[in-house]
């Protein structure tokens, strides 16, 4: 650990650099699939390929409000349409490649309703060759389902426990780990109970990672934000929903987490944009603030490409702006009439 702990420290560092947030681009075979079906394209390798490099060679955007890349195993391992690799395409542009290595959530043996994370067996081997290609930081998502007697201590304990020997294994290759312990929004819970289960989930995670001696300032935290339930009878403000998630991570974050990147976990665009934007004008906050959004940076592109390569000057548009959107409200400069006005 002690051969990578600086440079871990300044990976980490950039990764949440003011203004900027990541780029989740690891869609699986599986989820890319139905994103090209919603625009009658159809998901080949070099239609993915064109895709994701279309918007790593989005320049302003990639310069200016992406300090990194989520991306799949295909996609670190592809070649744009010149030869360049997208690792390197995304190099150029400043930004930090990165790699999905979790193998997908499957259900949790004799618990009915939850879920656990796979993808350890074999995990030293890959991040040494994922290294290699040149990624130096990656993601593991736990998925905590809200429900009727869940989530179950043991289902927190067990996600906790594979994220936290992820992230040992993650820093032992010099690579950091985003930590991604997602509570689900579906549900009727109100926010109070995404509160509970979100501080229960963080208890649980950061008690496992003092226990595999993960060194805090080398990760970064992808959570949910405290939301009510997507068909809960009232939903709550963008404001409560600040307040809300800034308590439950003062109370649950140790203060050496450098940075804070939220999913936006089934969020409209601007509504991941405004309630980002809330929390980062509550004062005193320990760590930095920041996006890791896929879907909330992407619909909008994706809806103007529609697969033809004639939109892919307008897809970079739709992206920039998303892009810088999201990149003010990182400093909480965001403004609702921005989106018009740009």
């Amino acid at each position: 650990m002690t051969a990578h702990a600086q440079e871990l420290r300044q990976i980490a560092q950039k990764m949440v650099a003011t203004g900027k947030g990541i780029l989740a681009a690891d869609e699986s075979s599986g989820t890319i699939k139905k994103r090209f079906d919603s625009i009658n394209t159809e998901s080949s390798e070099q239609n993915r390929r064109d895709y994701r490099e279309f918007l790593f060679r989005t320049t302003h955007a990639m310069k200016n409000h992406i300090s990194g890349v989520i991306l799949f195993d295909e996609t670190l391992r592809q070649k744009a349409a010149d030869g360049t690799s997208l690792c390197q395409v995304i190099c150029d542009t400043g930004a930090i490649p990165g790699i999905k290595v979790d193998t997908g959530a499957k259900d949790l043996a004799d618990s009915p309703g939850e879920k656990i994370t796979e993808g350890l067996d074999g995990l030293r081997e890959r991040f040494a060759e994922y290294h290699e290609l040149g990624a130096r930081f990656a993601k593991w998502r736990a998925v905590i389902n809200i429900g009727p007697g869940i989530p179950t201590q043991h289902c927190l304990n067990a996600n906790a426990h594979a994220l936290a020997r992820y992230a040992a294994l993650a820093q032992e290759a010099g690579i950091v780990p985003i930590v991604e312990p997602e509570v689900i929004m579906d549900g009727d819970h109100d926010i109070d109970r995404c509160f509970d289960v979100t501080s229960a989930a963080l208890k649980a995670l950061f008690n496992a990672l003092e226990e595999q001696n993960v060194m805090l300032e080398g990760v970064i935290l992808k959570p949910n934000m405290v939301l009510s339930g997507s068909t809960c009878a009232v939903q709550a403000s963008d404001e409560e929903i600040a307040e809300k998630t800034i308590q439950c991570f003062k109370e649950n974050v140790p203060s050496a987490i450098p940075g804070i990147v939220f999913l936006s976990g089934g969020q409209s665009d601007k509504q991941a944009t405004s309630r980002l934007n809330a929390m980062n004008k509550i004062a005193d906050l320990p760590w930095k603030l920041s996006f890791s959004y896929g879907r909330a940076l992407q619909a909008a592109p994706l809806k103007a490409w529609c697969g033809k390569v004639e939109n892919v000057n307008s897809a970079q548009s739709a992206f920039a702006h998303r892009a810088r959107m999201n990149g003010l409200a990182a400093c909480g400069n965001w403004e609702s009439s921005m989106e018009t006005s740009s």
